[in-house]
């Protein structure tokens, strides 16, 4: 019967939702592995959980007109997806790139709610963004965007309704431009946002956050498999805040990074990555990665994304975007001996990847676990506004090491308890969502 129950759910969603293929595939992953949840918890069923968590609370979709700066007329869509409230204030990123639709948008709120129920902190899941493309704009032109697309959203978020953050093309520049729009337009100043710059009300650690987290996440595995970061070699797409401080805290603890990617191609650099350098051709000089290559002598650079996933690496870190390592990809890698893949990206394993990982029985963190550092920090950032604080680096790092470790160790023991061992894809779900649905029943329907 409950597995009846899920199916009957997922096709209710797929009809409802057609044309949707990424939100599919994000319920689609986490229904399938809440079965046994359900047949252990029959007043779930009953109550209906599952119909109620894979419908939004909320969405909200709205034009963005601005004016360039020739004078212009443009139109974006903006979107945000306020999902389900059931542990706090809708807490989740915003989004500006070419690719952004309902589906994506939908696909990452819903992974939001389990994600933010992991860090055990009082946040519910949302998403937003625009199709809006920040790159090649200038920051005038950014401005008009970002002013333009808070006249309309300001009207649904609030410290204690809905928390934006930043995401893929929303950085600090962005957050600067739409924190300081709703303050004008309505008069306060609280923590709206997170992910603000420090001189008005940022937290320490939240650029290093969901990076470092990944590789938090990455050691816990590597623990259980009597071993560490210590002179393993590692390959990471992206080139990003993820990736960046992934690598910096892998090699802190004594990896090497041999390759990194941006959305043209990849760098490999035997020697290991020099991350001076990848700092200063993407947070200075904001060029494409191939200037790595240019830079260092030895390194070569490779038009093409998905050949990254070739080069011989101990572990993977995926920390580009949705889908960007494929089935081939993942056998490529465990046939040349990875042994751990942590996603510091939002579902970067296609479903054909997660199966190869799971059958070759590598130690394998899923997203919504393994990339919940930056809004474990984003939460703490909203914990320091609520008491006009402003804690140390060290500090805020030190209490991210030890959530990151709490997810592991729920996911791990969710794992356990419902008889799949070592599957953290199952853990991570039924954790995640067994927290939010007890919470849901005590609120009533």
């Amino acid at each position: 019967m409950s597995s009846q129950y899920v199916e009957r759910v997922l096709e209710a969603v797929k009809k409802r939702n057609s044309g949707e293929p990424e939100f599919h595939q994000a319920v689609s992953e986490v229904l399938e592995s809440l079965t046994p949840v359900i047949e252990k918890n029959k007043e779930f069923e009953k109550a209906g959980i599952l119909e109620r968590i894979v419908e939004p609370e909320r969405q909200i979709i709205f034009s963005v007109p601005w004016v360039d700066d020739k004078g212009k007329v443009h139109v974006n869509r903006g979107i945000r997806v306020q999902y389900n409230s059931a542990l706090g204030p809708y807490k989740g990123g915003i989004r500006f790139h070419p690719s952004v639709n309902t589906s994506i948008i939908k696909f990452l709120g819903f992974e939001q709610i389990f994600k933010n129920s992991l860090t055990g902190l009082a946040m519910g899941g949302g998403k937003g963004g625009s199709d809006f493309d920040p790159k090649g704009k200038s920051d005038n032109e950014v401005m008009r965007f970002c002013q333009s697309f808070m006249a309309e959203l300001y009207r649904h978020i609030d410290a204690d309704t809905d928390v934006p953050a930043g995401d893929i093309g929303v950085g600090a520049r962005e957050i600067g431009y739409m924190f300081g729009y709703y303050k004008k337009i309505k008069n306060i100043f609280h923590g709206v946002f997170t992910g603000k710059g420090l001189l008005y009300g940022g937290s320490l650690a939240r650029k290093e956050a969901t990076g470092y987290g990944c590789v938090y996440f990455c050691q816990e595995m590597l623990k259980d498999r009597k071993t560490g970061f210590e002179g393993k070699k590692v390959v990471i797409s992206g080139s990003g805040n993820v990736a960046i401080y992934a690598a910096e805290k892998a090699q802190s603890l004594g990896a090497k990074v041999i390759a990194m990617s941006d959305s043209n191609g990849f760098v490999y650099d035997a020697g290991g990555i020099k991350l001076d350098i990848v700092k200063k051709i993407k947070e200075v000089e904001r060029k494409r990665i191939s200037e790595y290559a240019k830079k260092v002598k030895g390194a070569q650079y490779t038009e093409g994304c998905s050949g990254i996933w070739k080069i011989p690496c101990d572990v993977a870190l995926p920390c580009a975007t949705q889908n960007e390592l494929d089935g081939k990809s993942a056998q490529a890698l465990i046939k040349n001996g990875c042994i751990a893949v942590a996603e510091g990206a939002n579902m970067p394993s296609t479903p054909d990847a997660v199966k190869v990982f799971l059958d070759a029985q590598i130690a394998y963190g899923p997203g919504k676990a393994a990339n919940a550092g930056g809004v474990s920090t984003s939460g703490l950032e909203m914990s320091q506004n609520s008491q006009r604080l402003s804690w140390a680096f060290d500090e805020v790092d030190a209490k991210l090491h030890r959530i990151m470790i709490n997810i592991h160790a729920a996911a791990k023991n969710a794992a356990i308890e419902y008889k799949t061992p070592g599957n953290l894809v199952n853990g991570a779900n039924i954790a995640g969502f067994v927290k939010v649905a007890r919470v849901m029943m005590a609120h009533g329907v």
